[in-house]
């Protein structure tokens, strides 16, 4: 199952988006920390995500960890992962008993696996829009290169599930989303994306972090940012893609 992009910007933001049709595949395959991801997938072993994003966050190279955890598995044929040190080095494996079509490439700041895809082009055209995306927020970055490679042929067997997780430098997630069975979970990422800047994104600017304990305790400037998008909108003559129902 599954291709999936990790990622990190110059600003020190670690991404992860998967896609495929395999329910949750969002709940099984990203293991991300403040400094370092794995995706674990294919015939996937979650320890390899837990066991690797401990031992990636604590210093080891990627390459030394990825070849321990292929060493010590009985079932490393059948496994697919990559992962990205807290150095930003990348390690890859696909397993010689990973459905085909399975492979793996690494650029300028990113990595993409896949398995049972229509073919490399699912991994080289996720590759082409990341590069183009650079003037992208990371999150639309991420989103457009994954829906750039489903259009070049994705998951052969189809479409269910979606997930992506940023950290900006925290042991938690700034951001995680899901889209666990649904048609189309690009897209509904996409949607789930735009709905963050109604007031999630404002809100998550004074979320606390390890060097600022207690963040931003109150209200002040939330309120005035999210008064201002809520005016751009409409301005703009757009009107809200949540699926939000205020109680009356």
């Amino acid at each position: 199952m599954t291709w999936s992009l990790i990622a990190r910007e110059e600003d020190g933001s670690i991404g992860l988006i998967v896609a495929s049709r395999f329910f949750a595949c969002g709940g099984v395959v990203p293991y991300v920390g403040a400094e370092v991801a794995v995706a674990s997938q294919a015939f996937c072993n979650p320890v390899w995500g837990t066991e690797g994003r401990a031992r990636l966050a604590a210093g080891e190279a990627a390459r030394a960890v990825l070849d321990d955890l292929v060493a010590r598995d009985a079932g490393a044929a059948h496994r697919q992962a990559h992962m990205m040190d807290a150095k930003g080095d990348f390690a890859a494996h696909t397993g010689a008993e990973c459905v085909g079509w399975a492979g793996h490439l690494a650029g300028d700041g990113y990595s993409i696996a896949g398995n049972m895809l229509a073919g490399p082009e699912v991994l080289e055209a996720t590759a082409r829009a990341y590069a183009a995306g650079r003037a992208l927020p990371f999150a639309q970055r991420l989103i457009d290169a994954m829906q750039a490679g489903e259009a070049a042929g994705g998951d052969k067997r189809g479409r269910q599930a979606a997930g992506l997780v940023l950290h900006r430098g925290e042991a938690h997630p700034w951001l995680s989303l899901r889209a666990d069975d649904h048609a189309d979970p690009l897209a509904e990422l996409a949607r789930l994306w735009d709905v963050a800047q109604e007031r999630y994104v404002h809100f998550a600017r004074g979320m606390p972090t390890a060097a600022q304990f207690s963040g931003t305790p109150t209200r002040a400037g939330i309120d005035a940012a999210i008064a201002a998008e809520d005016a751009r909108r409409k301005a703009a003559g757009r009107i809200s893609r949540s699926a939000a129902v205020a109680l009356e």
